[in-house]
């Protein structure tokens, strides 16, 4: 039995993102992920007005006359959101935390999916597998998926990018949609991030906190990395460290990006302090811009 408290949360969530996604998002995503995977279907003779480039040269060489290759659309396409739950997720200083706000961002993916007739499938991680729910199409999965995400309880605290794109690799053999969703406070998983973005279209969806890289002039601060448990203490008074944190976190921050850039991986930049709404409406806008 779901709890009242629960289905009030997901009913909120769902009128929430249900207007973004019928307001703002309705044809954007159509018109960036659809249409675009051709399949075979037969050969068939060569008819008056066909493209000659669609002749299929060995069936015309063995029958002697033309033939040409027929391909239908592939209208179906499938959603994998991949969620990265580790315990630097559960971290915000504005109003949510970036967990939270990867939930409602993978609501508004999810009813966009939905209303396209789309499946759409789960895989939330940490350093080992936390949860997969295969690809399904249907609003009782979908609101499924949204429940799972709202309240989910992570095993573990750290984070292993890699490990979770080849576990995807292995379960989802058909191409996918993927929609990685984490700060990237990890390392050495460029080479399966570059792997998964040759088999499937990958988006990275990057979410920060302005105070990971802006430290509160505050004195002695004694912190705690909450993926480790380790414990240390910084001077915030100190401005040269300050400054050098900052340069520290913005050197990471470009590396990554020309990392993406560089593999021809899409990328959208998330930030807590900022609404999620216009990062992905550029996001939708380039991407039909370069498919047109």
């Amino acid at each position: 039995m779901i709890s009242k408290e629960v289905l009030k949360a997901i009913k909120r969530i769902e009128i929430k993102t249900g207007r973004l996604v019928n307001d703002i998002f309705a044809g954007q995503y159509e018109s960036v992920f659809k249409g675009r995977g051709m399949e075979f279907s037969e050969v068939r003779e060569y008819l008056p007005g066909d493209d000659i480039r669609s002749i299929d040269w060995n069936v015309t060489a063995r029958f002697g006359h033309p033939f040409v290759k027929k391909f239908t659309e592939e209208r179906e396409l499938t959603i994998i959101l991949l969620i990265d739950a580790s315990a630097s997720e559960h971290f915000g200083t504005v109003e949510k935390m970036k967990f939270e706000i990867a939930a409602e961002i993978s609501a508004v993916l999810a009813f966009s999916a939905l209303k396209n007739n789309d499946k759409v499938g789960l895989l939330i991680f940490t350093n080992e597998i936390e949860m997969f729910i295969p690809p399904k199409k249907s609003r009782t999965h979908i609101l499924r998926l949204i429940r799972e995400i709202l309240f989910f309880r992570p095993k573990k605290t750290k984070t292993n990018i890699s490990m979770a794109l080849r576990y995807l690799n292995d379960v989802v053999r058909k191409k996918a949609i993927v929609f990685l969703i984490s700060d990237f406070i990890d390392k050495n998983y460029e080479k399966d991030l570059r792997i998964i973005n040759k088999r499937h279209d990958l988006i990275a969806i990057k979410i920060s906190d302005p105070k990971e890289k802006y430290l509160p002039e505050v004195g002695l601060l004694e912190l705690q990395d909450i993926e480790t448990g380790e414990t240390f203490t910084l001077d915030t008074g100190d401005k040269t460290f300050r400054d050098t944190f900052l340069e520290y976190q913005n050197k990471k921050e470009k590396s990554i990006e020309e990392f993406f850039k560089k593999s021809k991986i899409d990328n959208i930049k998330i930030f807590t302090d900022k609404s999620y709404i216009e990062p992905l409406i550029t996001f939708f806008e380039r991407r039909s811009r370069r498919f047109r």
